[in-house]
């Protein structure tokens, strides 16, 4: 009679019908999956894709730079704006650095106020400027500086543009220098010009600048205007055009008092 099994000398026993089978060692699935054809066909067209647009961008002759197309100037002249953007002629529109164009056109001409740079697909580079407009004129040794309304001087000229007053500092004996410097007292100028309506604007020939209470227009017709200070200056405007109408035949308006305003024939 044959002797207990290890496993009856153990306490345990294996079930009718079961027999004891090796345990799987073998490796479990890692989830990785060879990619099929459709796929491999997917990703290559991908990349053939992105390949060729890199190409048709940089390395081709379709999409490079052949011209630039400038509008907005009035005074500055094609040549003038075209030689400073320096646009790189011949190459691939993608990579010229708009930003630099713009930074260089501003550098080298003051007179430039904005300027917007742009891709023109697929040739051209765009160059859609604004220039700054004078508002006062600063005369000197026969030319005229030109100052824009931030109060900017942005260009001297032989000649004085039409319609733009001249501007005169009278301040070398004025206490105000005390307080405020020459370019405060032109920015106080450019403050009135910039309130004043557009029918007496028109007409303003100098805007004079003794101190900085005491600013005074001289229009046409030999008629004067004392302004005062800058402060206060739409209601100071509003003001002046209602004195005009009331005293057509007036030759001097003061209106550094808006509450009190006066006119006279001299």
């Amino acid at each position: 009679m044959a002797g207990p099994t290890t496993a009856e000398k153990n306490g345990t026993r294996t079930p009718k019908g079961s027999s004891e089978r090796p345990s799987r060692t073998g490796t479990r699935s890692s989830g990785f999956r060879v990619p099929g054809p459709r796929l491999l066909l997917i990703a290559l067209a991908v990349l053939v894709i992105a390949a060729g647009g890199i190409w048709a961008l940089y390395g081709s002759s379709w999409l490079r730079v052949e011209r630039v197309d400038t509008s907005g100037i009035q005074v500055l002249t094609l040549h003038e704006v075209e030689t400073a953007a320096a646009v790189p002629i011949g190459s691939p529109l993608v990579s010229v650095d708009t930003d630099a164009i713009e930074a260089r056109l501003i550098r080298k001409l003051p007179r430039i106020d904005t300027v917007e740079v742009v891709r023109s697909w697929p040739h051209g580079i765009g160059l859609k400027v604004t220039e700054r407009q004078p508002v006062l004129l600063v005369e000197k040794d026969g030319k005229f500086t030109e100052v824009d309304s931030t109060g900017t001087r942005f260009a001297t000229v032989d000649k004085a543009p039409p319609g733009v007053p001249k501007l005169v500092l009278d301040i070398d004996s004025s206490a105000s220098l005390r307080r405020f410097d020459a370019d405060r007292l032109l920015r106080e100028a450019v403050g009135v010009t910039g309130e004043l309506p557009e029918k007496i604007a028109r007409d303003t020939r100098v805007v004079k600048v003794v101190s900085y209470d005491s600013i005074t227009l001289e229009l046409g017709g030999g008629r004067t205007v004392l302004w005062g200070s800058g402060e206060d200056g739409a209601v100071k405007a509003r003001v002046l055009t209602a004195l005009m109408k009331a005293t057509p035949k007036a030759g001097h308006f003061d209106v550094s008092a808006p509450t009190a305003p006066a006119a006279s024939k001299s």
